[in-house]
């Protein structure tokens, strides 16, 4: 029988200071040990956010570490994809002019951002601090549907792409090709668990095709290290794709053996471990991704909704005794 283990990330309690690391000339990233990574580029009159974090109060934090670099005004956010760790910081950036974001991140913001907010202030509270000063929820102010490109002056651009679903049905990766930085949002972990509760598995294996295509040679993950170097950038990326296999493989064993739910978590979970099981997070996604993978594999193709009460009672589920 699985031994209890406390609901999602609520006992994780170590704070977790984010570091300020120069990528390429004019882009930075803000750097966590395990926790959500955001970043920035400075252009010739304006500073482009990468994401901002979780709330306003830890927000001012990043916007601290900004202006120990540059004074220029921030008047552009971009959004990797909608998760409320990313988003919700973003009012404590008063200069901002222009929130982008993909068609795909808008429709998500439509059907599930309140629901996705109060989920995730539930499953992480130390990363929630000051929840009561977020205003609402972010709404991009520009939209994409593939690719857009801001112009950062000298010759110099950072191009947004949306290059399939995976981690979410909006994810967007920033690409600065005059230094080969790339931004991956969560499409991309680095020896961190992958969250793929509100995912498309199936897809996010050709969409890290379509990220390694682009030889990036310093790589912004979602959460863990940067990697430096082209083979350190492929290696990150081919671990994401055998984490979803894994998990995919697992879970369709199980479906075709008859499990349950909870018998093809115990199953991905025994598969997993060994070579997963140590990176941070784990435990916390798992539920979820095994739940999203069995959804998928028995024909639900659109992630569904996650509130506070079907995250405990899931977690009650698979992970209480």
């Amino acid at each position: 029988m699985t031994a209890t283990v406390s609901f999602a990330s609520a006992s994780d309690t170590r704070e977790q200071k984010p570091r300020l690391q120069e990528l390429a000339p004019g882009a930075y990233g803000y750097i966590s040990d395990f926790d959500p990574n955001c970043g920035f580029v400075v252009g010739e009159d304006q500073v482009v956010l990468i994401d901002t974090r979780p709330t306003p109060r830890m927000a001012r934090d990043f916007l601290a570490a900004i202006r120990s670099v540059t004074d220029k005004p921030i008047r552009t956010i971009v959004l990797t994809h909608y998760h409320a760790v990313r988003v919700m910081g973003a009012s404590a950036f008063d200069e901002v002019q222009e929130i982008v974001a993909s068609n795909g991140t808008l429709d998500w913001i439509r059907t599930r951002g309140q629901a996705d907010f109060e989920s995730e202030v539930g499953r992480f509270p130390r990363l929630f601090a000051g929840v009561e000063e977020i205003p609402g929820l972010t709404c991009p102010t520009t939209v994409f549907e593939r690719e857009m490109t801001l112009p950062l002056g000298g010759g110099r651009e950072l191009r947004l792409m949306a290059l399939g679903r995976g981690h979410s049905s909006g994810d967007t990766v920033a690409w600065l090709p005059d230094s080969g930085v790339l931004f991956a949002g969560d499409v991309v972990e680095n020896h961190c668990g992958v969250y793929a509760g509100d995912a498309y598995i199936g897809d996010w294996a050709g969409t890290l095709d379509a990220v390694r295509a682009l030889q990036p040679r310093v790589l912004v993950p979602g959460r863990g290290a940067v990697l430096q170097g082209e083979a350190a950038c492929a290696e990150a990326i081919g671990l994401t794709k055998d984490f979803l296999s894994t998990l995919l493989d697992s879970v369709r064993a199980g479906i075709a053996a008859g499990d349950t739910l909870k018998g093809c978590f115990a199953r991905a979970e025994a598969a997993m471990t060994p070579r997963f099981g140590g990176w941070p997070v784990f435990q916390h996604v798992l539920p979820f991704d095994v739940s999203r993978a069995y959804d998928e594999l028995r024909g639900i193709e659109h992630p569904v909704v996650w509130t506070a009460e079907r995250d405990r009672e899931l977690w009650q589920v698979l992970r209480g005794t």
